[in-house]
């Protein structure tokens, strides 16, 4: 059967014959008229002349301005750091990380600093590591899902003396899950001396009961460790785990194929065994972690028991715990969300506070010196 345009004839057609449509389908296509267009047979573009969902000019040269800013200052400039800067300007609409990221691209300004890292003057009361299980460095990666759909969390533990590392996926971050993942961890690599971490409420306890210690610091001080936690707003502080974890998303998530919780265990249990025995770092001398643990010969520190204890967990009656702050003009050292004065010279300094549980006390450090206390009465 004929098509009904091919009957009609340009002289009856109810347009100009300039531009007689002619349909195909659903849709209407218009002829060109070669006689007024010399390059009406060339392709032309179909990209859109409105792009509704792209950030406006305004704050794409924020953008711009707040990275060279940052830059010059000689400080982090990533994506996550413009972010942060623009939410203390009140920027609005704040772009989301990954839009930054595009914007940085579509720019050129993803180059890094050359040259070596120069220190600006502040001392950092960094944890000393003495040791294999000196200090340990651990974060929660996810929430992650896997084909199923599965939802999961995992966390990755990185002994700095030796590189060695625990990953244990937990269903939740619910206090038991926390627990049993960090006993799992302890049980492989060892108890540390510190045990350091970010300030994820889950770590801590909450903010409404700042003094009430938390489950991750009650676990911690019940076997004799030391939880630290960094600095806020510096997950750089914590860098040789955050590294980490993008090794392990992909050796494992990104890797193989999963579809249960078991798949996963499986897998993490073979990445943990491989890390630990075949990879070699350039900080460790060409050592495997496992080889410079037994080149060390440091006995370690292992659990009493060889099951998890169960929350609710007792009150601990000794032990310490430390938060590292860095302390800006307000003057205010932030402990869980309750503020303390500090003496004039701890401004623009990072400082150590430490909370000696059976003293009931807080004490300031400044370079490794006391500068203040306080008495903290913990519930």
């Amino acid at each position: 059967m004929r098509h009904p345009a091919a009957s009609l004839r340009s002289d009856d057609c109810p347009i100009s014959s300039e531009r007689c449509p002619t349909r195909i389908g659903i849709g209407v296509r218009f002829h060109r008229n070669p006689q007024e267009d010399p390059h009406w047979a060339w392709e032309r573009s179909h990209r859109p002349h409105t792009f509704p969902q792209r950030i406006g000019l305004e704050v794409e040269e924020i953008v711009k301005l707040v990275r060279l800013e940052l830059y010059n200052q000689g400080v982090f400039c990533g994506a996550q750091a413009i972010r942060w800067k623009m939410e203390e300007l009140g920027v609005v609409p704040l772009p989301s990380v990954r839009t930054i990221n595009r914007i940085l691209v579509r720019h050129e300004l993803t180059h890094r600093r050359t040259g070596r890292y120069e220190p600006k003057g502040k001392a950092y009361p960094a944890f000393p590591v003495a040791g294999p299980s000196s200090v340990h460095q651990t974060d929660f990666v996810g929430p992650c899902y896997l084909k199923g759909p599965v939802r999961f969390y995992n966390l990755n533990t990185v002994d700095l003396a030796t590189g060695r590392c625990a990953v244990e996926a937990v269903v939740s971050r619910s206090k038991q899950d926390m627990i049993d993942a960090f006993w799992a961890s302890w049980q492989r690599l060892g108890c540390p001396h510190y045990q350091q971490v970010d300030n994820e409420m889950v770590f801590y306890g909450s903010p409404t009961h700042p003094r009430g210690m938390g489950h991750l610091i009650r676990l911690c001080l019940l076997q004799g460790i030391e939880p630290c936690f960094i600095p806020l707003r510096e997950p750089w502080r914590n860098g040789v785990v955050e590294k980490f974890n993008h090794h392990w998303l992909q050796g494992v998530l990104h890797r193989a194929h999963m579809e249960s919780v078991a798949d996963l265990r499986r897998e993490n249990q073979s990445f943990e065994v491989r890390h630990n025995s075949r990879y070699r770092y350039s900080k460790l001398n060409g050592k495997t972690p496992l080889e410079c643990m037994q080149a060390s010969q440091v006995p370690l520190r292992f659990p009493a028991q060889e099951a998890p204890p169960q929350a609710p967990l007792p009150k601990p009656q000794a032990g310490k715990y430390h938060l590292i702050r860095f302390i800006r003009s307000t003057g205010r050292l932030n402990v869980f969300g309750e503020n303390f004065p500090v003496p004039p010279e701890a401004l623009y300094e990072y400082v150590r506070a430490t909370i000696d549980v059976a003293e009931q006390t807080l004490s300031l450090y400044l370079e490794g010196k006391v500068i203040d206390r306080y008495a903290y009465r913990l519930r």
